[in-house]
């Protein structure tokens, strides 16, 4: 994969064009909501894992010869499974991270399908990265260099506060590229990363090193 260079530039007109930072423990963040405790819930977060990993599926050379595919979307199949899901994930922010979140920053498109859940679990608010040209209104543009070419993603201004701990949450970290342009985006309207979390991780591709030092989390390493 070549290097994936990020640009951000402020964007309320562009045409559409079509995949821890080190921060004081704060006992109560200003929503009152307090972190658990960083071992209480090690036994029920293990456990739940182990379930969440019994439901993934594998394809051997999908969509090309050589690849092993996770499949995640049985996770949302069986109604406890996706249950354990949201309680794992909540249990991983609060044992992972050293800050609760005021928002959850979610990647199009498949981040979807856990930020918003996880966000409505903290008591947070969730805001969405899409694709250029899916947004309405003024919005900020990252752009991130892929090895066939450019992709670019756009926040609305109004997304995020200054000053409000973000979390950043797609389902695979590749590269780390996209997760990077989100994280981009985020400091361009003032916020404040907090951490990374993933689902799952594709090895061999280097993404945790484009993060940096921010705290980044992978839910079902090794699956």
């Amino acid at each position: 994969m070549s290097t994936e260079q990020i640009s951000v530039s402020n964007d309320a007109s562009q045409a559409p064009i079509n995949p821890l930072a080190a921060h004081p423990i704060n006992p109560q963040d200003a929503q009152g909501r307090q972190p658990a405790s960083s071992s209480a819930p090690s036994s029920e977060l293990a456990s739940g894992k182990v379930k969440l990993k019994s439901a993934l599926r594998h394809f051997a050379d999908f969509p090309i010869k050589g690849i092993d595919f996770v499949d995640i979307m049985p996770l949302f199949l069986d109604p406890t499974v996706h249950q354990a899901l949201g309680e794992v994930l909540e249990l991983q922010v609060k044992e992972g991270f050293q800050a609760l979140p005021d928002v959850i920053v979610g990647l199009d498109a498949r981040g979807f399908l856990f930020g918003p859940g996880l966000a409505l679990r903290l008591g947070t608010g969730f805001a969405p990265v899409r694709k250029q040209g899916k947004l309405p209104g003024p919005c900020v543009t990252a752009e991130y260099q892929k090895e066939y070419g450019s992709d670019f993603f756009q926040m609305q201004e109004d997304a995020i506060k200054p000053g409000q701990k973000v979390l950043v949450v797609d389902d695979i970290i590749a590269t780390g590229g996209s997760a990077k342009a989100a994280a981009d985006l985020v400091k361009k309207l003032g916020g404040d990363i907090v951490g990374y979390l993933f689902i799952l991780e594709i090895p061999g591709l280097n993404g945790r090193e484009k993060l940096g030092d921010t705290k980044t989390v992978v839910l079902l390493e090794d699956a």
